[in-house]
């Protein structure tokens, strides 16, 4: 079988699209299917055309001119048009923002081929999730009405959680043509964690310290101030406490002032953006991973892929109880969930875990018991299958 997958961006941009990307389509590549991929003029890195990146083969759209939504759509249905004439795929799959639909669906349908999109979180909600965007305003509304209308239009469509699915049935979209693509984890990349590396704890201060951490990026919807507003109390109860945060991202200097404000500056690691094949040294030298994502509809409805990293490195994970997370994590067996938006909340849970090392081995067997047997890429890609072999041979 041969698709045509349409993305927002790739590798060699780092991203969690971009990772996600990778796995799904290195198991696709394992199942015998044939993967085309291309990528919109939203990929803004410079390169050649067709550019190989993580072992994969992606086609550009060119630059789409000054017209920018109109002109994304445009450039990337004619480069959509140009591979399916030259490869002849089976199927074309479109993977949000709804650009990558609006863009490939009329070359799609010329050809009379059956098409697929693919939501990773709602376009008008990340908007407002990285601070471009307002809930509610006539930007989001008519990007709702977009996201809905491709909806409609396809075939199938899937989304990485029920939180997605559910919010989709609310708008009237057909539940028999909707279905889960759940985030995943690489067990052979994430499920045999390095031991620490005691130079790197001691370049960083961490030796002999409890290390709370956090790797990502550091947007305003991650909760990170909460994080660090949280940090004087756990430092009353747990003087050797650090907090290392791994990443970068528009809140980083805000955030830098806020623990130089708040006075524990020198009980926190800013180490900026590391290479991803340097995140498991990272990972190593952390006892518990935080996630406080704050309440909105972009963290209720759709679920994060570290939370599954963390629990695959045998990690502790401490979370906010945002709908996401709660798809995610059982509180009190596979991590712990505080209350969003609380700083006061995320410092008990994080004392009391480290209070009680004892229970830390049987919670991270757990937890890592429970991502092999129902998060890996085979188990998530296999969801596409009957998907694609009924829009085939229809």
């Amino acid at each position: 079988m041969r698709i045509l997958h349409v993305l927002d961006h790739s590798l060699p941009l780092h991203s969690g699209y971009s990772f996600r990307t990778r796995a799904l389509i290195e198991e696709q590549k394992r199942l015998g299917w044939e993967p085309i991929l291309l990528t919109s003029p939203r990929h803004s890195l410079d390169g050649p055309n067709p550019e190989t990146a993580g072992g994969l083969t992606f086609h550009r759209s060119p630059a789409s001119g000054p017209m920018p939504l109109l002109g994304e759509i445009r450039a990337t249905g004619k480069a959509a048009a140009r591979l399916i004439d030259r490869f002849d795929p089976d199927l074309v799959h479109c993977h949000s923002p709804v650009l990558t639909f609006l863009g490939a669906r009329g070359a799609a349908r010329r050809r009379n081929l059956p098409i697929v999109y693919e939501i990773r979180a709602f376009w008008e909600d990340a908007a407002v999730g990285n601070g471009t965007g307002r809930e509610g305003d006539f930007k989001f509304r008519m990007t709702k009405a977009m996201e809905t209308q491709a909806c409609r239009d396809a075939d199938a469509v899937g989304a990485i959680c029920q939180g997605l699915l559910d919010d989709l049935e609310s708008r009237g979209i057909e539940p028999s043509k909707m279905f889960a693509v759940p985030n995943a984890v690489d067990l052979a990349q994430f499920g045999a964690p390095e031991a620490a590396d005691p130079e790197l704890a001691a370049s960083l201060g961490l030796a002999g310290k409890e290390v709370i951490g956090f790797l990502g990026s550091f947007y305003d919807y991650e909760g990170l101030d909460d994080l660090i507003a949280a940090l004087p109390s756990i430092l009353t109860e747990r003087p050797e406490a650090r907090l290392l945060l791994v990443g970068g991202g528009p809140r980083e200097q805000e955030l830098k002032a806020q623990a130089a404000r708040l006075g524990v500056m020198d009980h926190v690691v800013f180490t900026g953006r590391v290479p991803q094949e340097e995140v498991a040294r990272y990972y190593a030298l952390v006892d518990i991973l935080a996630y406080p994502r704050k309440p909105m509809r972009l963290t209720e409805l759709v679920t994060p892929l570290k939370p599954l990293e963390a629990m695959a490195q045998e990690k502790l994970v401490v979370a906010s109880d945002v709908g996401g997370h709660k798809e995610l994590i059982e509180d009190g067996v596979t991590g712990t969930l505080f209350r969003a938006g609380d700083p006061s909340a995320a410092a008990e849970a994080i004392t009391g875990l480290l209070a009680s090392r004892d229970s830390w081995p049987e919670r991270i067997h757990t937890a890592k018991k429970w991502v092999a047997e129902n998060r890996t890429w085979e188990r998530t890609v296999a969801n596409y299958i009957p998907v694609y072999e009924h829009l085939v041979n229809r």
